[in-house]
């Protein structure tokens, strides 16, 4: 092969230097490709200790664990020569419009891991033309997230407490701001065993202590931030002072009921959707009470350990109750991918917690908008990539899942067919 000395005109074309971003915000969520990036930009950008509080789960974390192999346990079936230019995300649910599957979850005490907080979810949530759900421990207003969000979706998230005032308040309180779905929330009757937080000692609000003090030095920028805003104010919360296990033990309560949902019914004049269900049998009852829909999740394995896994349980809910029922999941969402797989399963919406509080930690509003792209970008290129156009294409047959926990005894008989 002849050589011949580089001509200086044509190095100039080929080699293109890429202005250098400024921003380092800017810099380090661009540089963010996946919700596991993200979650890496928190967990430097965050005190250990609410950080775990938002990584964590109950106990030996195998509910989250489970739920999340669960979504890497399948087999995706593409269908060939089917064009999909363009692919429309957007779909129905629960008499609105959402331009994705997948809204953001209610999550507790959320300006501790991030000083812009609920505020920012909503705003990004607004943006982007999804949902956003403010929880019954959520660290900002039912009006002040209204007034963030006042032309997007927002769902409220309900305890019912031990003071039932408290409860119907916010429930009179969320219906005046214009809320339109209501998620009767009904898997904690008692608070999960959170081991990390009781290791960190956690506690609301947080505590200076020797170790959060050396933990705080490498990140100056959030104690900046926690001691020159607001005081934390929590809606549902006369007093704290507390572990999160503590707090929620002191106002929740495990003696609620069907009644308890008859009375909140009344009062409530949208939507209203059971957040928590974890078996057949509660599926199908609670269809057969007339709600607007349940939300499959095991409080993102916040709660009782080794429960069982939404994404598993779904396609057998779906078979009972009918495909028609608006059917949720949650729990375990890291990918576009997971999402497109439960609608394919027969999930009309899915919904976010930890991938959005990743973001909120990696970099406040623009970090949630960066989670919402990421998992944006990754359902259309897995819908262009089986060949559906749409949310109403997805079908149970492009999805596979594969077995890595096999049921025994009586159940591994019924799977395998044998009486």
């Amino acid at each position: 092969m002849k050589r011949q000395l580089p001509n200086p005109a044509e190095l100039l074309e080929l080699m293109q230097f890429k202005k250098p971003e400024l921003n380092a915000r800017k810099r380090r969520l661009d540089a963010a490709l996946t919700i596991y990036d993200l979650r890496t930009i928190a967990k430097r950008r965050t005190p250990k200790a609410a950080f775990d509080y938002t990584d964590g789960s109950a106990e030996y974390e195998l509910s989250l664990t489970r739920a999340r192999q669960a979504f890497e346990d399948i087999e995706f079936n593409p269908d060939i020569l089917r064009p999909a230019a363009n692919v429309d995300t957007s779909t129905e649910i629960l008499g609105g419009r959402s331009a994705m599957p997948f809204g953001i979850a209610p999550t507790g005490f959320t300006r501790l891991m991030q000083t812009e907080g609920e505020i920012a979810g909503a705003t990004a949530a607004g943006e982007a033309g999804i949902p956003f759900t403010l929880s019954t421990l959520g660290t900002t207003s039912i009006e002040d997230v209204k007034a963030a969000n006042p032309h997007g979706r927002n769902w409220f998230q309900l305890y019912v407490m031990r003071q039932r005032e408290i409860s119907y308040g916010l429930v009179e309180r969320a219906a005046r701001a214009g809320f339109d779905t209501l998620m009767f929330t009904v898997d904690t009757p008692v608070a999960g065993a959170r081991l990390r937080d009781k290791r960190n000692g956690f506690s609301i609000p947080p505590q200076l202590t020797l170790g959060t003090i050396i933990d705080a030095i490498p990140r100056p920028w959030w104690w900046i931030d926690f001691l020159t805003t607001p005081t934390l104010e929590f809606a549902s919360l006369s007093s704290t002072g507390g572990t999160v296990g503590e707090l929620l033990d002191s106002a929740m309560d495990p003696t609620i009921s069907y009644d308890d949902l008859a009375i909140i019914r009344q009062m409530w004049p949208g939507k209203i959707v059971i957040k928590g269900v974890q078996n057949v049998a509660d599926s199908v009852r609670l269809v057969d009470h007339g709600v607007d829909g349940i939300i499959l999740s095991n409080h993102g394995g916040r709660q009782l350990d080794r429960a069982p896994i939404p994404f598993r349980l779904l396609p057998e809910v779906v078979r009972e109750v009918g495909k028609d029922a608006t059917i949720m999941i949650d729990t375990g969402i890291m990918n576009g991918a997971d999402i497109v797989a439960s609608v394919a399963l027969g999930a009309k919406f899915t919904l976010i917690g930890r991938a959005y509080l990743y973001g909120l930690m990696a970099g406040g509003h623009a970090g949630v908008t960066r989670t919402i792209d990421i998992l944006r970008s990754e359902i259309e290129r897995t819908m262009k990539l089986l060949g559906v156009s749409s949310l109403q294409e997805l079908e149970p047959r492009h999805v596979t899942q594969l077995t890595r926990l096999v049921p025994v005894g009586e159940a591994a008989k019924q799977a395998a067919g044998i009486s």
